[in-house]
């Protein structure tokens, strides 16, 4: 697959993410913000805070992309956490309206960057990790999708598309792992290898569930593994 035919396909995944997101959230009444969420000791609405804030920082730093004047995704990780906690627990109303036009100020500022900028440099925050503006996308699709299952309002993993789950599965590889293992999506009769070297185990079962371990999250309770332990895996 091309960088464009990737680019493209990204971008049609993100739109339909995007979309049942903000259906999910339109749809909460506003007790459910102050619920816990599946992520430890953040409520619905802090998840929904962070996604708001996570399409802000990535639209800022391509905006700052575009302009040629370098801007960091977040000032810093304080600044970040504390963004979080405040908008956290904001008015329902306003987080709606923030993560609503979150995702509007993000497909903006991608569908505005001209093409001989995708490969400039992006920070974290200053002096810290970095990545290519290329990796936008990709990085705001998996937080859209994975997120709107940690909401814990109903959408779960088995609601991923095939197209991402596949998506997602190729993007944990670049994610180390201290034992190397292969993982088998039954449903979708492929494997992923992860860590160095030659697998030491194969995990087999479907490939939201996978995904949805892969990224540390739940106990792999409908997975199987070869030796009968399933690999140590970090959270995402």
């Amino acid at each position: 697959m091309t960088d464009i035919t990737a680019h493209v396909t990204q971008l049609g995944l993100l739109a339909e993410a995007d979309n049942r997101l903000v259906r999910t959230v339109d749809a909460l009444d506003d007790a459910t913000y102050r619920q816990a969420s599946l992520l430890p000791d953040w409520t619905v609405g802090h998840v929904i805070a962070h996604l708001a804030l996570n399409g802000e920082g990535l639209a800022g730093a391509l905006h700052g992309v575009a302009t040629g004047v370098p801007t960091p995704m977040y000032a810093c990780q304080e600044a970040r956490d504390d963004d979080i906690a405040t908008l956290g627990v904001a008015a329902p109303s306003e987080l709606r309206s923030r993560l609503m036009a979150s995702t509007e100020l993000f497909d903006r500022e991608v569908a505005d960057l001209p093409d001989d900028k995708w490969e400039t440099t992006i920070e974290r925050t200053p002096g810290n990790r970095a990545f290519k503006a290329r990796s936008t996308v990709l990085m705001r699709i998996r937080e859209v999708e994975i997120h709107h299952a940690d909401l814990g309002v109903g959408y779960t993993s088995a609601d991923w598309s095939p197209a991402f789950c596949t998506l997602l599965l190729d993007s944990l590889r670049a994610f180390s792992s201290p034992v190397p293992f292969r993982v088998l999506a039954r449903d979708l009769a492929q494997t992923w290898e992860y860590g160095e070297g030659e697998p030491t185990a194969t995990v087999a079962g479907d490939a939201h569930a996978l995904a949805w371990w892969l990224t540390g999250r739940g106990t792999g309770e409908t997975l199987t593994s070869d030796t009968g332990t399933l690999p140590e895996v970090s959270a995402w």
